[in-house]
């Protein structure tokens, strides 16, 4: 009984530190196949795919846990995606949909957003501040969260529930969905909201700007949301999700992990996938000009609900 109890307080602390609310149960394990499945990109640009493929599986050589992977580049029309359809527990990431969904809802009555919804937005993207989000979500609601993934045609995500909205499902393909709405003209977001989107996304606190920004060059503009929680299986849940434009190219970035040992685990991982994108996209920057993301990656922490 005093090992179950001490195991039960330590699964506890972990989760609180992730930053996200989430019961502790066991989560879903994504589907896997009985072969690992290999990167495949395809591009516009002569050569491109084939050096971003060996380069991002050169990155993964030897990484444990599952990762996910999309890249688009919209200037060199250039693809590359591994499990796409993955699912993984969105953990913070799912901050970005949340936001998109008060915009898009907005939009609807045609209001702006009043100074409380200004002022959650802020905390909830560029500090990650989880109450916050759980203040909008209330508001929102989950029909509305469904009825924006519907519009956006985020087929594959599912809302957390019970209020669990660090246990939406999502999947590569639906984080590149949402990333290419708000960099590129479309019906589902408006273009202000589109730009108060992208300019929160470039103002989160040093702690957090880890993940896709690393290895970037310093003239690329760098929008990024991150997040991550521990559960009593498949470890950690590590992700990044950003948006990148300079040195002639306009790309969009989506790495999910889990099966980390740690957090710091799921961030290597990351920004060694991330590093490769760079550096095959815009392999003129120099690397002293490399942006260099935080070497101390943070999220907020709050307790989880008991009972």
């Amino acid at each position: 009984m005093t090992h179950h109890i001490s195991l039960r307080a330590r699964v506890l602390t972990a989760a609180a530190a992730a930053g996200v609310l989430v019961p502790v149960v066991a989560g879903a394990a994504p589907a896997s196949a009985a072969t690992a499945p290999k990167v495949g990109c395809t591009s516009g640009k002569a050569g491109l795919a084939a050096k971003l493929q060996k380069d991002i599986t050169a990155a993964l050589a030897g990484r444990a846990g599952t990762v996910a992977v999309g890249l688009y580049d919209r200037t060199t029309k250039t693809t590359c995606t591994l499990r796409a359809t993955t699912s993984y527990d969105s953990a913070s990431v799912v901050k970005v949909t949340v936001l998109a969904t008060l915009l898009w809802d907005a939009k609807k009555t045609n209001r702006y957003l009043t100074s409380r919804e200004s002022g959650l937005a802020t905390a909830m993207i560029t500090k990650s501040d989880n109450a916050a989000t759980t203040s909008l979500w209330k508001q929102l609601g989950v029909t509305k969260v469904k009825g924006f993934l519907k519009a956006a045609g985020m087929t594959n995500t599912v809302p957390g529930a019970d209020g669990y909205w660090g246990l939406t499902r999502i999947n590569v393909t639906d984080e590149q969905r949402l990333l290419s709405l708000i960099t590129a003209k479309n019906t589902v977001l408006s273009d202000n909201a589109r730009t108060y989107i992208l300019k929160l996304m470039g103002n989160v606190v040093t702690s957090q700007r880890w993940g896709t920004p690393a290895g970037a060059p310093s003239s690329v503009s760098v929008h990024v949301k991150n997040g991550w929680l521990q559960r009593a299986t498949r470890g950690w849940r590590v992700h990044s999700v950003g948006t990148f434009k300079g040195g002639g190219h306009d790309y969009t970035v989506s790495v999910l992990t889990d099966g980390n040992s740690t957090m710091n685990y799921g961030v290597n991982t990351i920004q060694a996938v991330s590093k490769a994108i760079h550096r095959d996209l815009i392999p003129t920057a120099s690397a002293a000009s490399r942006y260099t993301p935080t070497t101390t990656p943070m999220e907020a922490y709050v307790a989880v609900p008991q009972g």
